[in-house]
């Protein structure tokens, strides 16, 4: 049986047969307050190319009351089974049918979802439909290629908004809002969002069009909704994309929703993006949570063109849509007139990529192009590689046929396939018809092959310190076991950097940009010069390879590199260390000392941020365990003094304190967490805000030092959605035997928690410092994992998949208790893959305690 599955052959089958015209839906949401199901009526008119042929619609509901085809009753309980409504004896040319069913709300972040605000016992609902998820809410063809239009009516309490594709109409008198037809666009970016929302509007005016714009939340959030930022934002992307890709925004308005218990960052729905609410900022925050909501933002918009308007065929060419959004986005940050965040490519060289090296090194790694089986493939497939490394290839194909021919290809592939469905095929010959070069090679090397390169100079110098001989080494690193495919040397499109120190600052002197291929590549061009202080190969960062450095340079940048001038190439050393210390290739204890020798000296917050934690996670994980408290300590001195030396109300104090409120352990920390939340300890310019007050808790509950009691008077003082989250959090974080088994219990053994909920139970749980007090639940989770995987909705499952795996009992035992459960359990293809990336981390975690034991010998 299928289940709620689709393999790629049934799609492809039903797309020759069917071709789909519109849809009109009809739902009922007037009793949305109290929950329970939702009456939904849908009539679909498509063509079918066959006379006499079979196939079937998609619905996910738990009663199907009728089923109407071509004007003839079908009985539900013969054709309506796994999540399929089968349709018999379908005519040639135009067929309808009606479906009536009643549907689920959720509290799980798909199709429909429900949410109570605590603070007026008001319900909130917003859809969530990637990627197979609009058949939870009305009868669908549930696939991308098989587009139509929608019409949407809805039934809606009194006082309520409901938003669509389409524009809103005015509040109807009788609470059913009918929304005029979208154009054609595919089932998974349709979107309702009804509500007691509040509400900003204005308008994008340009060349003599006007597009609506509006932005959405919560009236408890209403006081902390900075619209004028978020408009600011939206408006220069507008500007942006529209003159890129030379293609009118193709909907009639632009809203944008901040939704309660999000899964996800945000949604591209056509014209009603969602996004998670947590960005509208209810405490102080730094500039880098600013750059990075902004990504958001631009990422989303350049949607409405790469995905919306013009779609993937099937879900294997994902990065057509994610890569180009995630490469348009940063871009557009670092481009867009008034941009406030012009340094976005640091941002994206400091966690896109790191993300995605980490990802390419998983069991798991695929191709760009992934190879999509059915839906249990892609939903585990919104990854690092198809996001971010993507978007890396993306920058260096921009780098390897110019940025003005590689937009003229976006321009005439918009053109040319609007409101249709693509496949690679279709933009390489775009791209290669502008830029006149042969892509097909490239496409073979970067897109069709998995697995990362390693880029050294080799550098050889005489007695004055000329350079005689320059060359770069590329290595094709052995993909992870497990891992199909092959080692793979690429084509690159490189700079090559030249710095000295000059008044105490790196400075780059000379930058050489070229083509590097195969396994060593000469660059003539730098024999003869003096060598300087460091070399930095991918200056820039315009391919996607592993950096490492000679053994000059890294002794200068060890002991330097807080004084690049600039913060991208600060940037991309910061990334070889941790990459470095990833590997075994550098100690912790190491890591740690370059980091405190530099971050000291380091202006860019989202870069001091991302170090922080890789800080945490390198003690945490990768120290030798006989030294990692000696480590921590060590750091938690240093993040003590850095908060206390602080520049007063800067968000570098702000991130300080968080990162010392992570990894406070003495009792003279302690104390001091305590003194500032209570008011008795006090730091000039350091506001201690509602969610600070909340960070300091759960580090005092985490190490005894809180309990119920102090959480319960807290909750009180922020009786909020985002204050039972963190009071959750909290609860499950005390280092008691009966903290960890109530929040394992209210995860495992019960599904009443709501997503968000949920996630914030599973990350109370796992503390670094209780690996004793973990321990058992180690076998614990292997006994259960298989089952919850069978039985819960994906979001909820792959949450306790991955984030209960006992990844913090490093040893050969977990390795062997996993194989053990993978051999026995034979787990599905979407599992396995969840559980084998976790065992990857133990794996890598052994290796690098094992390189920093050694440096201590």
């Amino acid at each position: 049986m299928p289940g709620t599955n689709l393999t790629r052959e049934e799609a492809e089958r039903r797309a020759t047969l069917l071709t789909v015209e519109a849809y009109e839906i009809d739902l009922d949401l007037s009793g949305a307050q109290e929950g329970g199901t939702f009456r939904s009526e849908t009539v679909v008119r498509f063509d079918s190319a066959e006379a006499g042929a079979e196939t079937f619609i998609d619905l996910v509901a738990p009663t199907v009351h009728e089923v109407v085809l071509n004007g003839e009753a079908l009985d539900p309980a013969v054709v309506f089974a796994d999540s399929r409504i089968a349709l018999p004896s379908l005519h040639g040319g135009q067929n309808e049918l009606r479906v009536v069913a009643d549907c689920a709300y959720t509290n799980t972040g798909e199709g429909l979802h429900r949410f109570v605000d605590p603070v007026d016992d008001q319900a909130y609902l917003y859809t969530q439909f990637e990627v197979p998820d609009a058949r939870r809410v009305f009868a669908s063809f549930e696939q991308p290629d098989l587009k139509a239009t929608f019409r949407f009516t809805v039934k809606a309490p009194e006082g309520w908004t409901v938003i669509s594709n389409s524009p809103t109409p005015e509040v109807p008198a009788d609470r059913i809002w009918r929304f005029e037809p979208t154009p054609r666009i595919s089932t998974y970016i349709t979107a309702l969002i009804a509500g007691p929302y509040h509400s900003v509007h204005s308008t994008y005016e340009k060349d003599g069009r006007t597009v609506p714009l509006g932005i959405y939340c919560r009236p408890s959030l209403a006081e902390y909704l900075d619209a004028d930022a978020i408009f600011e934002v939206t408006r220069q992307g507008f500007d942006w994309f529209q003159e890129k890709f030379d293609y009118h925004y193709p909907f009639a308005k632009y809203d944008q929703l901040f939704v309660p218990e999000f899964n996800a960052g945000a949604m591209e729905n056509a014209g009603a993006v969602t996004i998670r609410d947590q960005y509208v900022f209810r405490s102080k925050v730094t500039d880098a949570a600013y750059e990075v909501r902004a990504e958001t933002i631009l990422h989303e918009l350049a949607h409405m063109w790469f995905g919306d308007l013009v779609t993937m065929k099937w879900w294997n060419d994902l990065w057509l849509n994610e890569s180009f959004a995630t490469y348009t986005s940063v871009a557009c940050q670092a481009a867009a007139p008034g941009s406030k965040w012009p340094h976005s490519w640091t941002t994206f060289a400091n966690s896109m990529k790191t993300w995605a090296y980490r990802q390419d090194q998983l069991p798991s790694t695929h191709p760009i192009m992934a190879e999509i089986r059915d839906l249990d493939d892609v939903l585990v497939n919104f990854d690092g590689i198809t996001y971010a490394k993507g978007a890396s290839v993306l920058k260096q194909l921009v780098a390897y046929v110019g940025e003005d021919k590689f937009f003229q290809g976006v321009q005439a592939y918009f053109k040319t396939h609007a409101y249709g469905n693509t496949r690679l095929s279709d933009l390489l010959g775009a791209l290669e018809l502008m830029s006149g070069r042969d892509l097909k090679t490239w496409s073979k090397a970067w897109l069709e092959t998995a697995g990362i390169n390693v880029l050294r100079p080799e550098i050889t110098t005489d007695d004055d310190g000329v350079i005689t001989s320059f060359a770069v080494r590329q290595e094709a690193t052995p993909l992870p076991e497990g891992a199909k495919g092959e080692p793979t040397l690429r084509p690159h499109r490189i700079a090559i950097g030249a710095y000295d120190l000059k008044d105490g600052k790196l400075v780059r002197t000379e930058r050489i940009e070229l083509d590097v291929d195969g396994a060593l590549t000469a660059v003539p061009a730098l024999v003869g010069q003096r060598r300087p202080a460091v070399v930095l190969l991918n200056d820039d960062d315009l391919s996607y390879a592993k950096v490492r450095l000679d053994e000059e340079s890294l002794r200068t940048v060890t002991a330097h590199l807080g004084d690049f001038a600039e913060s991208l190439p600060r940037a991309l050393c910061w990334a070889s260390a941790w990459d470095m210390t990833r590997d075994g290739e550098m100690a912790t204890r190491d890591y740690l000392e370059l980091v405190l020798s530099g971050i000291a000296k380091e202006s860019d917050i989202g870069v001091v941020q991302s170090l922080q934690r890789q800080v945490k996670l390198a003690l945490d994980l990768y120290a030798a365990p006989d030294w990692r408290e000696t480590g921590l300590r060590k750091w938690t001195d240093a993040a003590l003094e850095r908060l206390r030396a602080a520049e007063p109300g800067s968000d570098h104090q702000l991130a300080w304190a968080r990162a010392f409120a992570a990894t406070a352990r003495t009792d003279e920390h302690l104390d001091f967490l305590a003194g500032l939340l209570e008011g008795t300890e006090l730091v000039a310019g350091l506001a201690v805000d509602t969610d600070l007050r909340w960070d300091l808790l759960t580090r005092l509950a985490a190490t005894g030092r809180a309990d119920e009691k102090a959480i319960a008077a807290e909750f009180d003082r922020d009786r909020t959605s985002a204050g039972e989250q963190h009071a959750a959090a909290a609860r499950s974080a005390r280092p008691t035997a009966e903290a960890k088994a109530e929040a394992w219990a209210s995860v495992v053994e019960s599904d009443k928690l709501t997503n968000a909920v949920q996630e914030a139970v599973i990350s109370g749980f796992v503390v670094a410092d209780q690996r004793e007090l973990l321990a058992p639940y180690a076998e614990k989770y292997f006994s259960v994992v298989k089952g919850i995987w069978e039985t819960r909705s994906h979001e909820v499952a792959q949450q306790i998949a991955v984030g209960l795996y006992p990844a913090l009992q490093i040893s050969q035992e977990t390795l062997d208790a996993t194989d053990a459960w993978l051999a026995s359990a034979k787990p599905s293809a979407g599992l396995r893959r969840l559980v084998l990336e976790s065992r990857a981390g133990v794996e890598r975690a052994l290796k690098a305690q094992a390189a920093d034991a050694a440096a201590a010998a």
